[in-house]
């Protein structure tokens, strides 16, 4: 049995994944949704990113030990985060540390690699890089955290497709700060299954 691709990302009840510049501080992540993500993500068995979600976070969550802002699930997190095996998406970027594989194309045949691999699901974060993945009909699951926030403009998460992605919606989850979980699976086979 495979393993499958899971999207997980914070939006804007807008769609919006990021706003302008790059802006994430929008996002409502308090202790109760850093504890649930730590519990989601420690099950994984490897993050999948592109360079630009990648180089944020190695910028961060190494030493993240060493902020004294930090919260006990950030620094959960960070364990989970420099364990975990990692697999970037990259044309330019030639080495990465932190457990980390550089992967050139996304392709059918690069992505049914990774599945291939031992352990536990794959967490797809980035919105460029799902854009990839998505127009290639290779993610199983899609986990939003919709904030209740409306931005306006900035980077949507789903661009124009050629055609419509049928999903199925499996659960869902009110957090106590506004933020809502909408739990989508595939509703037909993958391409990875073949």
């Amino acid at each position: 049995m495979r393993r499958r691709i899971v999207l997980f990302s914070n939006v804007s009840l807008d769609g919006y994944f990021e706003g302008p510049d790059h802006d994430l501080g929008w996002q409502h992540v308090d202790d109760e949704l850093h504890l649930h993500f730590n519990r989601e993500l420690a099950r994984m068995g490897g993050f999948v990113s592109g360079r630009r979600t990648h180089e944020l976070m190695a910028a961060y969550w190494p030493t993240a030990d060493r902020d004294p802002a930090a919260t006990a699930p950030m620094l959960e997190f960070a364990d989970i985060w420099r364990a975990m095996p990692k697999t970037v998406f990259s044309r330019t970027l030639h080495h990465a540390d932190w457990n980390t594989t550089v992967v050139r194309e996304v392709t059918p045949r690069t992505v049914a690699a990774l599945t291939r691999g031992p352990g536990g699901d794959l967490a797809l974060s980035g919105g460029e890089l799902a854009a990839s993945f998505l127009a290639q009909d290779l993610i199983d699951e899609i986990r939003l955290y919709v904030a209740p926030v409306i931005l306006g403009r900035g980077t949507l998460l789903f661009r124009p497709t050629e055609q419509p992605v049928p999903l199925t919606l499996t659960g869902t989850h009110r957090f106590t700060n506004g933020v809502t979980l909408l739990h989508y699976a595939r509703s037909g086979p993958s391409p990875l299954d073949g």
